[in-house]
């Protein structure tokens, strides 16, 4: 198989310019910067633009399949999902697309309002209405639920690594048991749109506390609406994830088995950082874990019973 080119400023520039001709930020000399030092996939053109290529095949179909994505959830959401202003190959069989900015920070940035909750419950509302066959129609694939209790194992001694490390009391993790994982399993039945990837940097917060737009959706899949529950906890902290989910109309099943599965992954993904498995910011990492730790009153009042019953639930 060829080698893919690895793009450079000059490459980049020289695309940004034969497709920005006509446009107000044509000029010789484009201002192009990688969006993360030293990734070749991303990079900002100028204030207005964001140019993504596509480093290989699997990229390409992603990206291909992404953007008519975004033109059937489009009008379902109330947030700004991305739009391309062209589009098309940097490289024979790589594609690219450049997108109109969406202004904004991140939830790490800024804090989510009410309103912006509001604005999250409109997102999970949005996509549980785009009918799932025409998003299988684009090539949107079906991601089957994960089993809480394999991960619940799985964070078990990852806590325990935390706890000896000072990083983590392993003995909050004891909240989630055997028969409580149970309870959480995923419904049948319940499968919608999924955005599949919600972290803080494809959640776009304005300073007021509104979010403007969702980006990121190449890895956007039918299956378990918990994962995009976890994602916003992840993103805007356990509290307004939940918060929005259940104005969106979930459950307390739903709302409970998403936050554990963004605990879990928080405690397992921080555990192979400190051992040098995973090459995520650390800092990033630690923030994510106190942010999916707060206490909800949604645990206050919902209780998982070892006997495999609940009221609440």
């Amino acid at each position: 198989m060829t080698q893919a080119p690895t793009p450079t400023a000059d490459t980049v520039r020289r695309l940004v310019r034969s497709l920005l001709k006509d446009g107000a930020d044509a000029d010789s000399a484009p201002d192009v910067r990688p969006v993360v030092e030293g990734e070749h996939s991303t990079w900002w053109v100028g204030a207005r633009h964001v140019l993504r290529l596509a480093p290989d095949r699997d990229a390409t179909l992603r990206q291909r399949r992404e953007l008519r994505l975004r033109e059937l959830v489009r009008p379902h959401v109330p947030v700004a999902v991305p739009a391309s202003v062209a589009h098309g190959e940097w490289a024979p069989g790589l594609s690219y697309t450049l997108d109109a900015l969406v202004p904004g920070g991140t939830g790490a940035e800024h804090d989510v309002s009410a309103l912006g909750e509001a604005d999250l419950a409109g997102l999970l509302t949005g996509l549980r209405e785009v009918p799932v066959r025409q998003a299988e129609t684009l090539g949107v694939p079906r991601a089957a639920p994960r089993s809480l209790e394999a991960l619940r194992r799985m964070a078990v001694p990852a806590a325990e690594h935390l706890g000896a490390a000072d990083e983590f009391d392993p003995a909050r993790l004891q909240q989630l048991t055997p028969a409580g994982a149970a309870q959480l399993a995923a419904q049948s039945g319940t499968a919608v749109l999924v955005h599949h990837d919600l972290k803080g940097e494809h959640v776009v917060v304005s300073a007021d506390g509104r979010v403007r737009g969702v980006l990121g959706w190449s890895d956007a899949a039918v299956g378990d609406p918990a994962e995009d529950i976890a994602g916003l906890a992840l993103a805007v902290g356990s509290g307004a994830a939940v918060r929005a989910a259940t104005l969106a109309g979930y459950g307390p099943r739903p709302c409970l088995r998403g936050l554990w599965l963004a605990r879990c992954d928080t405690v397992i993904r921080l555990t192979d950082c400190l051992d040098g498995r995973d090459a995520g910011p650390l800092p990033l990492l630690r923030s994510r874990l106190r942010r999916v730790w707060e206490a909800i009153m949604l645990e206050r009042v919902t209780e998982l019973k070892d006997d495999g019953t609940n009221e609440e639930l």
